[in-house]
């Protein structure tokens, strides 16, 4: 049986200790449009808010061009979680200028990132404003190429309690894109490579970019959060089985990660008609927060 197994078995089996409580949630909903300055610019979201939420979460966006994600935050709301979510930088409502790369520009060089983690970092200090229960834990849901930006986040911003991240990268920026480039979007790809060959050419291919590299782990050994990973082994766009060895080097040093690996998903991890990895966050944020509130019940 390998590291996987028991890192899942784990999971299920802490979800199924969830206390009742933690679960029970009217289905009232309410949205409220709201704005907020960052970095000079104001950006445009909307909170999507239970009665009575357990916790809340900022939804932090992938690399694509993504207006605020109403439908998924009414999912989570329904689940009595509150969650602001907005349009990003360039995007709908939001100022700024959109860097990515639909428009023909690499935007995960550090200088991005950084400025994408500032949006983030307002959108929590403005969303606990807007909470009525101030203890309630507040924490970062995001997508892909967030796995850079929530780490550096959560490492400037003592508010955020516990994050959770789909298909995230634990490898740097130039180590995606030499794995991205290797897989060219061939979705049969792993049908003809092996991990050994994902491992040789994310490690030693040369780089098309040139730029300083932005390696998530640097954040992730300055935090003491929880964190789930969620991933799918047939995913193109991250080497999955790399990020997981990664995240058992973290794991092994006391680090509260968790992750979980689902064999028939690609990068969509969310957003799949398997419901799965969207049926174990929502548990585990339950779990995370009836946590959080117990501990600081106890101070």
């Amino acid at each position: 049986m390998n590291n996987t197994f028991f890192s899942n078995l784990l999971l299920w089996l802490s979800l199924l200790l969830l206390p009742e409580m933690a679960c029970c949630q009217s289905n009232e909903v309410t949205i409220q449009d709201v704005t907020f300055e960052s970095q000079g610019i104001t950006l445009a979201g909307s909170i999507v808010k239970p009665k009575n939420p357990v916790a809340a979460v900022v939804i932090v966006h992938g690399s694509d061009p993504v207006k605020r994600e109403m439908e998924f935050a009414k999912r989570l709301a329904k689940e009595g979680i509150a969650v602001l979510t907005y349009d990003k930088r360039g995007v709908g409502e939001s100022g700024g200028v959109y860097v990515g790369p639909s428009v023909g520009t690499n935007n995960i060089d550090t200088t991005n990132l950084n400025l994408l983690a500032s949006d983030a970092n307002e959108a929590v200090k403005t969303f606990r404003t807007f909470l009525k229960n101030k203890k309630t834990p507040i924490g970062l849901v995001g997508f892909s190429q967030a796995g850079w930006i929530i780490p550096i986040t959560a490492s400037q911003n003592s508010q955020i309690e516990f994050m959770v991240l789909f298909s995230c990268p634990t490898i740097t920026t130039l180590e995606q894109l030499r794995f991205q480039f290797y897989t060219n979007g061939d979705i049969n790809f792993w049908e003809t490579h092996t991990d050994a060959d994902a491992l040789e050419h994310t490690k030693n291919d040369p780089d098309k970019y040139q730029f300083v590299a932005t390696d998530p782990k640097i954040y992730l050994n300055t935090l003491s959060i929880p964190g789930l990973w969620l991933f799918g082994e047939k995913d193109i766009q991250i080497p999955v089985k790399l990020c997981i060895d990664q995240l058992n080097t973290l794991k092994a040093q006391g680090k509260p990660f968790e992750y979980t690996l689902f064999s028939t998903l690609g990068h969509n991890t969310v957003f799949d008609r398997d419901t799965k990895p969207f049926d174990i966050s929502i548990q585990w944020i339950k779990q995370k927060a009836f946590n959080i509130q117990k501990s600081k019940k106890s101070k």
